[in-house]
């Protein structure tokens, strides 16, 4: 065969048509060459997938929700709720005659005397008398010296104190009451008191302002209003033992119930009202307790019920329910109430349920990828452009300003990050920091920790990178400093950088998630997939909602999973050993 004279020995001719022939890679950029190994990685390619579905579910997905990420779904059931409350008084009530006051220090003070058994008590520079009716039942008058009487050998000296004159009159009914036995008497129409001065006696004029006792007084109706002398004239007959007594001219009977404790006082037949010690008040201010729920509080307390039936303020009879708290009793009944739809099932309406504040699981999700992806990324800015400009000055100059820097890195590298953060975390918990503000906050704490690897693997490209021809060059045209290492030098760096980061933003979303379910990343109401796992820290929830967590804990998962396969992709693709 003979062969063409055109063509010299030198000259090779390729027959070869598969994509990867010699001809082909001639044609093909570095970057084209970069890209076909990646593309051919089917690992690459599924974590190219999953962030791109991640990326969809996170940014267009809470666009199209119609719910919004802090949105509260709320219905309407019965519930019991508190409605009253019952306890049995043991401490004095004062009630005071119209138009005259017991200032709180006198009713302290009427405390003290009564324990030490006195007669009259100081407060406030006034003087008042004590007058013991019976168990638990004082009147209290206040008191006006008007003299003092020493007594001696049967004759007594009158000493007169205070503006209101001694007469005839006055010393005659205090002679008569002392010679009686009595500390009171009656002169000129005045009623005076006589107390202990030391050795001598005390004269003074005044009159009832208050009465103390430990009773209750119930009014049958809304309108019903006890007046002093009522109060007062009911307690006299009570202790009397008396079925009835007058006030204001009119008549009123008395009934003891459940012992001696509780008693109804009624008028013409009907119920006036009761005294009692067992004090009810409702829960609600203005709702009025009617008697016939309060006996039926005080019989079920008796009888040790836990529930009882009583008529409402609509005149039906309800079942209330009885609880006991120490030595206080809690009245509850069924009552319509907006509640959170918390911790609701999957169902049409919400596809992952609701979490435990009412609020949709899968908004949540949409929203808290938004925050997880947004500080992986913003995190890994601040390392790369902390890591190149540390790196890249390192490398380049060597010498004192690299040891310099590289003991910087060290000790960036020796600060103990956890720690760091449960401090930086509490203080902002202390200060009410604003959660927005906390997540900016996060994302440049973790960046500021996270650079120094960035940093030496920069430093260390440099280093090699410096040395060679391209450099030498660049000194030789007297190109300047800055634009040597990031106009030359940095992007020979970008393929390991691109590598690093990719992998290290599932290592912060990763580190986002641990903060957040330690409880000092992002705070309600923004939400993360860290702080939507957090609600696994209650052990109810973590066996018996499944919806609330798993979902949260499988899309960090996968995103983690996506960043790491297409970091290993990139790595195999900007391998230079790498078959073609």
């Amino acid at each position: 065969m003979s062969k063409d004279p055109t063509k010299t020995n030198d000259e090779h001719v390729s027959t070869s048509q598969a994509l990867d022939d010699e001809q082909r890679v001639k044609v093909l950029s570095p970057g084209q060459l970069v890209a076909k190994r990646f593309f051919r990685n089917r690992l690459a390619m599924v974590g190219l997938v999953i962030l791109i579905v991640m990326f969809l579910f996170s940014f267009v997905g809470g666009m199209v929700s119609p719910y919004g990420e802090s949105q509260v779904f709320r219905k309407q059931e019965t519930t019991w709720k508190d409605y009253a409350g019952a306890s049995y008084n043991d401490a004095y009530i004062f009630r005071t005659k119209e138009g005259m006051e017991l200032p709180a220090a006198a009713q302290q003070k009427f405390i003290l005397a009564v324990n030490k058994e006195l007669d009259s008590f100081e407060a406030a520079g006034k003087t008042y008398g004590l007058e013991k009716m019976g168990d638990d039942f004082w009147v209290v008058s206040t008191e006006e010296p008007i003299a003092t009487v020493l007594t001696l050998k049967g004759k007594s000296a009158y000493t007169e104190s205070g503006s209101i004159p001694l007469t005839d009159e006055i010393k005659e009914g205090y002679e008569k009451a002392v010679a009686a036995g009595e500390n009171r008497f009656e002169a000129d129409g005045t009623e005076y008191s006589i107390s202990k001065a030391g050795r001598q006696n005390q004269i003074s004029v005044g009159g009832e302002i208050a009465v103390a006792t430990k009773k209750i007084f119930n009014a049958a109706s809304e309108d019903t209003a006890f007046s002093f002398e009522f109060e007062k004239e009911a307690l006299l007959a009570l202790e009397n033992g008396e079925s009835s007594f007058v006030c204001e001219n009119e008549e009123f009977e008395i009934v003891i119930v459940d012992g001696e404790d509780a008693a109804e006082i009624s008028q013409n037949g009907e119920i006036f009202g009761t005294v009692s010690t067992l004090m009810v008040s409702p829960q609600t201010k203005g709702n009025f307790l009617s008697l016939d729920f309060k006996e039926a509080v005080e019989k079920a307390i008796l009888k040790k019920e836990s529930t009882f039936t009583a008529l409402n303020e609509n005149g039906e009879e309800e079942i209330y329910q009885l609880q006991t708290k120490n030595t206080q009793y809690v009245i509850r009944n069924q009552q319509m109430t907006t509640v959170n739809r918390t911790f609701e099932a999957p169902s049409g309406k919400h596809i992952l349920g609701t979490d435990g504040n009412g609020m949709d699981m899968l908004t949540r999700l949409m929203y808290g990828g938004r925050i997880s992806l947004m500080i992986g990324f913003v995190v890994v800015i601040i390392e790369c452009i902390l890591g190149i400009l540390v790196g890249g000055v390192s490398g380049y100059f060597g010498g004192w300003v690299d040891t310099i820097l590289m003991r910087v890195v060290d000790v960036v590298i020796c600060i103990p990050a956890m720690p760091l953060y449960i401090i930086i975390g509490s203080v902002m918990d202390y200060y009410k920091i604003d959660p927005r503000i906390r997540i900016y906050a996060l994302c440049i704490i973790l960046g500021l920790l996270g650079w120094p690897g960035i940093a030496r693997m920069v430093r260390g490209q440099i280093l090699s990178l410096r040395e060679q021809e391209f450099m030498i060059a660049t000194e030789a045209t007297g190109i300047r400093v800055s634009r040597r290492i990031f106009r030359h030098l940095i992007p020979n760096v970008i393929p390991q950088l691109i590598v690093i980061a990719t992998m290290g933003l599932g290592d912060v979303i990763l580190m986002e998630a641990t903060l957040s379910f330690l409880g000092i990343g992002v705070k309600f109401p923004y939400a993360s997939w860290g702080n939507i796992v957090n609600a696994v820290n209650d052990i109810y929830v973590l066996t018996n909602y499944w919806f609330v967590w798993i979902p949260a804990g499988f899309l960090i998962l996968i995103t983690v999973l996506g960043f790491n396969f297409v970091g290993d992709g990139l790595r195999d693709a900007f391998d230079p050993k790498m078959k073609r």
